[in-house]
């Protein structure tokens, strides 16, 4: 990943932004928040910056309300980085915007590996040629990375934008959990990552379908895995 990229590291302990700027500096560059104000601040100021690597344990905002606020202005991925790691804690973090999610203790090769792959597909979608794909009410421009339902603007999260594109690569084919978890996040789909999945669907679901609850656009095809017809 080249040295461009621009991570911000948003942690109230000290000593933990400073093991996460020694993990990172010699191939990012790197910007530390102490807090969620402070966070959201350096992210208006600089909208250029490809990840964040937020606790959810702060005071003040915590982690899950600081990405739900920057969700109202950026699509740069979120990489949660917390001590807790109850399975409930994880669908909060992605529910409000967040791409993916290491609990400490963490290994410097696990860190780095997740933070290379979103990095990577962040800006592979930004690159992405110019076609305009419509289905029913939904327009998705992929040269620009939006997506519009009855003409008006949806905001998707990195993760989000990506399951809805691989899912229109994929237009009519029944895609399984662990083919879209494998092609959206790039690893090894596990036990637990069926629940990361379909907690991303759903957050997909809510936002281009007219009633999600009732969707005509992106199906869950039960015991089978989701479609775009």
């Amino acid at each position: 990943m080249s040295a461009q990229s621009r991570i911000l590291i948003v942690d109230d302990d000290p000593d933990i932004r400073k093991v996460l700027r020694l993990l990172l500096k010699e191939n990012y560059i790197v910007a530390e928040a102490a807090d969620g104000t402070a966070a959201i601040s350096y992210m208006k100021e600089n909208p250029d910056t490809d990840l964040v690597i937020l606790d959810v344990m702060m005071p003040g905002l915590d982690g899950i309300e600081t990405c739900a606020k920057l969700r109202e202005f950026s699509t740069a991925p979120v990489l949660f980085l917390t001590a807790k790691s109850a399975e409930r804690d994880r669908v909060s973090a992605y529910e409000s915007g967040g791409d993916d999610f290491l609990s400490k203790p963490f290994s410097q090769a696990e860190l780095l590996a997740k933070v290379s792959s979103l990095l990577r597909r962040y800006k592979e979608y930004r690159g992405k040629p110019a076609t305009v794909l419509s289905i029913d009410n939904l327009e998705v421009d992929f040269a620009s990375r939006t997506v519009k339902s009855n003409g008006k603007s949806v905001v998707l999260t990195d993760t989000e934008y990506a399951i809805l594109e691989y899912l229109l690569q994929n237009r009519g084919k029944i895609v399984t959990a662990a083919e879209l978890y494998e092609a959206v996040w790039g690893a090894k789909f596990l036990a637990g990552s069926n629940n990361t999945v379909m907690v991303h669907v759903l957050n997909v679901r809510r936002k281009i379908e007219e009633n999600p609850s009732s969707p005509k656009i992106l199906r869950t095809v039960w015991g089978r895995g989701y479609q775009i017809d």
